[in-house]
């Protein structure tokens, strides 16, 4: 049963706000983050109300979220987003090394069938991926996500193969890690977040990207958002395994809450993206409780930048050839 919150002055939020609802709505329309209308409620009417109480006000009166499949019939519709599914989980998951074609996957995915020669756990990360996908977009509803769904999430996306306690599925990383890379014709270990910071720095990138949903209102603002979860989730690294498929999930969250369809990174680009993301954390340093910044000099990822603007061209030209433009 849902809970009727209250505010400090005892009166439910859905009542405070409601004679003011119009007001409301107009600032959230004129660009007004929900904080900024939150204290503006305050001064013009001394209304006690937290952001989130605005948030969820605007939520449950109205306040409808620009869709990408707007527009679009319903055949088409259901046709356009199993095509950017099976594009997503192929690209996400070739890039960690499988195996399955794209029409390799699309068969998996729409007919259940098993391709022959391929590994059985190639077509368990690619069920499990897409499965990811569909929990994603479920979180849209919301408005925010939860230590707990980054948890859930894990949980789908990683194979559920029996694991050691410092191997932990749904839960942070409990051992240091890092990668390896090649610098001036030698191999350099470059480690991510320490074990014992991953928590609370886990509960900063938490509260940012919560932050950062609603208030994209254009295509350069949705991929500002998308580089900011993406990069800074990677820098933490905060599970033992599986760190770049939930980055590149969690990601087009806001992306996709804006109304944007998501942003895809091509297997084909592997090399450039993870040089990129490389040349970022060695050139910004280790993250840490003592360097806690989520995502310090951002000019250093215009490349980046660049490349992921590319990229989404491929969802926004699916969508565009939908909707017949």
């Amino acid at each position: 049963m849902r809970r009727n919150v209250v505010t400090k002055g005892g009166k439910p939020y859905q009542s405070k706000l409601a004679p003011h609802e119009a007001e409301v709505k107009k600032l959230k329309s004129d660009g007004v983050s929900v904080r900024a209308i939150a204290a503006e409620m305050l001064m013009r009417h001394g209304l006690q109300v937290s952001h989130n109480a605005v948030a969820s006000f605007l939520r449950t009166h109205g306040a409808r979220r620009r869709n990408f499949i707007d527009g679009i019939s319903e055949s088409r519709r259901v046709e356009l987003l199993k095509a950017i599914r099976a594009v997503w989980t192929h690209d996400s998951t070739a890039i960690e090394g499988n195996t399955l074609s794209l029409g390799d996957t699309m068969a998996v995915l729409e007919y259940g069938l098993t391709v022959k020669g391929k590994p059985l756990k190639d077509h368990q990360d690619v069920v499990a991926h897409a499965k990811g996908v569909d929990f994603v977009r479920s979180l849209l509803d919301a408005g925010r996500i939860s230590e707990e769904d980054v948890f859930a999430l894990h949980r789908i996306v990683v194979p559920d193969e029996t694991r050691d306690i410092y191997q932990p599925v749904g839960a942070w990383k409990r051992e240091d890690n890092g990668t390896y890379g090649a610098e001036g014709g030698k191999s350099v270990y470059m480690p991510y977040a320490s074990a014992a910071d991953t928590s609370k720095l886990m509960r900063d990138w938490i509260k940012a990207f919560n932050l950062s949903l609603g208030d994209i209102k254009d295509e350069g603002a949705a991929l500002e958002a998308y580089l900011f979860a993406h990069v800074s989730f990677v820098r933490i690294h905060p599970f033992f395994d599986g760190n770049g498929r939930i980055a590149r999930l969690l990601s087009n969250l806001p992306v996709l809450y804006a109304g944007f369809p998501p942003i895809v990174v091509p297997s084909e680009a592997r090399l450039d993206y993870i040089r990129e993301l490389w040349n970022y954390q060695r050139a910004v340093g280790v993250i840490s409780l003592a360097n806690r910044d989520l995502l310090p000099e951002p000019s250093r990822l215009d490349n980046l930048r660049r490349l992921v603007k590319e990229w989404w061209q491929a969802t926004l030209d699916l969508v565009a050839e939908a909707k017949g433009k």
